[in-house]
């Protein structure tokens, strides 16, 4: 599955963000950065809204009711300040601007998450917003497989769950 770089990138924030334990202002910083949104200083009370905003967020992974996953992403598009438009800047191709450049950082990164969630519901699969299959793991991802079928977080959770069956299977023999 390929979302074109934005949207992608959008809805990859709002996974990290979901699985974030750290909302230090530094740990915000470092991950609005790898997302790529510029001016990523934060404060104190910046991150704790995002750890807010994070919480917001994480019902969309995983609802397996197309309709309640629409809600809750039109839900998020409601409280955002985002009127998206088409940028073709820096010798890229048109693509859709969900913020501001001037907006503060928490307007950017809740416009980028809930406009790239949109587009990930609306331009492929809600199920490629998934939450690990193995239980006790809270992990959310954004599926980017080629056939969607994605069931984990990681090889190492999908290993624990096969493990864990081929020796249920081996002791009801």
């Amino acid at each position: 599955m390929h979302f074109n770089a934005y949207g992608g990138n959008g809805a990859a924030l709002a996974a990290a963000l979901v699985n974030a334990t750290d909302f230090g202002p530094a740990a915000v910083e470092a991950m609005l950065s790898e997302h790529r949104l510029l001016r990523t200083a934060v404060t104190q009370e910046e991150a704790a809204e995002l750890r807010a905003w994070a919480e917001r967020l994480a019902p969309v992974f995983g609802e397996p009711d197309q309709n309640i996953q629409i809600k809750l992403v039109n839900d998020l598009l409601d409280v955002t300040a985002s009127k998206p438009y088409v940028s073709a800047h820096d010798g890229r191709e048109p693509h859709l601007h969900f913020f501001s450049v001037d907006a503060d950082i928490v307007s950017r990164a809740k416009d980028t998450t809930a406009g790239g969630l949109a587009m990930a519901i609306s331009f492929s699969d809600g199920r490629r917003l998934g939450r690990c299959d193995r239980d006790g793991c809270a992990i959310v991802y954004v599926d980017t497989s080629r056939n969607g079928r994605r069931r984990f977080c990681s090889l190492a959770c999908a290993n624990r769950v096969n493990v864990a069956a081929h020796r249920a299977r081996h002791l009801a023999l």
